[in-house]
């Protein structure tokens, strides 16, 4: 593995593109195979985490087209068709993938299935899932709480009502998608509401999904139907380029077509009121539910605001990056009830403490976050290990732009996990300023 430096950057400038959305390109995978016939999919983003994705599919039974450039047709076999495969399916180091899984997996009326996934993966909390699918009757065995998980479907599933002990997206989809099978309605119920992609996908699909204040309720089904599936532009991906154009001065940018749905715009809510100059226009929503629009950002001088509680569970991507605009801003930052971000593919709060500090950032480790001491100037630069995760590698990479010295990543190939496409965008990116 190579590493690569990245140089400090003048103004960012022009239209930029990210990739097609990682949750709902899971997403459309998972419940485009639930659909009765094929399902069109545009803009799908193709990343190591969403081709895992694409070949547990396959491996279900499921034959799926890849046309290139982002163009999927997933021909659906039915919300009961999938068929057990010939040894575990290996989910690699997708998280969304093993949990939401899990609960397509309990719906289904017989067979054995097994998930497993790399080092990462193994070291994932599983028994926030499997405890409320055996809630609902599911059979379900994890590895001393982590994975492999083993799935048997064939067993009666009871719709029910759970509360969520952990905001959870992912935990919350495994639940719904569960109960597209029970005996009746089921229920999640969150005291903090999270991204909801898997409840538009499934009401867009057919599903009769309600949701009412603090509770998603689903009904059984025994179909699903969806011509076309539109993924949108990543936020959390795009979330790395507002910072970057936010920081460097004279800096502006297009981002075209970002997925705008719920829980996924904490970070333009924390800018704003930083100081941040984000303009949102032509909000639309696509066929499958998902709302989407275009970005204008520009640089902007920010100024220091502290991140807690009920608005963590929105930020959860976005912390890292979130971190590195901290120590550009004027003022003290605080980080508290982050503890969730110890269960990603690194621990990210040490991670990002160690990435951040190492180049020159002032900000301390604390027990569920940060504390942070802005200096509104550029960081020194330096080394950046991202321990194989693509969150950090890629705030490695924007702390390079917005430095004295340039950062070098250990391990640039971690980023391919989500956004493949970042590096040589990065690159075009400087190599156009230095013209």
């Amino acid at each position: 593995m190579s590493a690569w430096k990245v140089a400090p950057s003048g103004p960012l400038l022009g239209e930029l593109s990210v990739n097609g959305d990682k949750s709902v390109s899971h997403r459309a995978l998972l419940i485009g195979a639930l659909c009765d016939g094929p399902v069109e999919v545009e803009g799908w983003g193709d990343s190591a985490d969403t081709r895992a994705t694409l070949e547990a599919v396959r491996s279900l039974g499921v034959q799926v087209d890849d046309h290139g450039h982002g163009r999927l047709t997933v021909h659906g076999v039915g919300v009961d068709g999938l068929k057990p495969p010939v040894g575990a399916i290996d989910v690699k180091n997708a998280g969304t993938l093993m949990r939401l899984l899990s609960g397509i997996c309990a719906m289904q009326p017989a067979g054995v299935f097994t998930l497993d996934g790399d080092e990462s993966i193994r070291t994932r909390p599983m028994e926030r899932v499997a405890k409320p699918l055996r809630a609902m009757g599911a059979d379900v065995e994890t590895t001393e709480g982590r994975p492999p998980i083993t799935v048997t479907g064939g067993t009666a599933l009871k719709g029910m009502e759970h509360v969520m002990e952990v905001s959870s997206a992912q935990v919350k989809s495994a639940i719904l998608l569960a109960g597209l099978r029970a005996d009746g309605p089921t229920t999640v119920i969150e005291e903090v509401a999270t991204r909801d992609h898997t409840e538009r996908m499934l009401r867009a699909a057919g599903a009769t999904v309600q949701t009412l204040r603090d509770r998603v309720v689903i009904q059984p089904t025994d179909r699903l139907h969806l011509d076309r599936i539109e993924v949108p532009g990543d936020i959390s991906s795009a979330a790395f380029l507002i910072v970057a154009a936010t920081l460097i001065p004279e800096s502006r940018i297009f981002l075209r077509g970002i997925g705008m749905g719920a829980g996924r715009t904490g970070l333009l809510d924390v800018l704003e009121r930083m100081g941040g100059r984000v303009a949102v226009f032509n909000r639309r929503t696509t066929e499958a539910g998902e709302p989407v629009a275009d970005l204008e950002v520009a640089h902007a001088d920010l100024t220091a605001s502290s991140i807690r509680g009920a608005e963590v569970s929105g930020l959860i991507d976005e912390l890292p990056i979130l971190a590195l605009a901290a120590c550009a801003s004027r003022g003290k930052t605080r980080v508290r009830e982050a503890q969730e971000l110890k269960f990603k593919e690194s621990n990210r709060l040490e991670s990002v403490y160690e990435a951040l500090r190492g180049i020159g950032g002032h900000i301390e480790l604390e027990e569920d976050g940060w504390f942070i001491r802005g200096v509104p100037a550029r960081l020194r630069g330096g080394t950046v290990n991202p321990r194989g995760d693509h969150r950090i590698a890629m705030l490695g990479a924007i702390a390079g732009l917005y430095s004295e010295d340039g950062v070098t990543i250990t391990d640039p190939e971690a980023i391919d996990v989500s956004f493949p496409g970042f590096r040589s965008l990065i690159e075009a990116v400087t190599a156009e300023r230095r013209r």
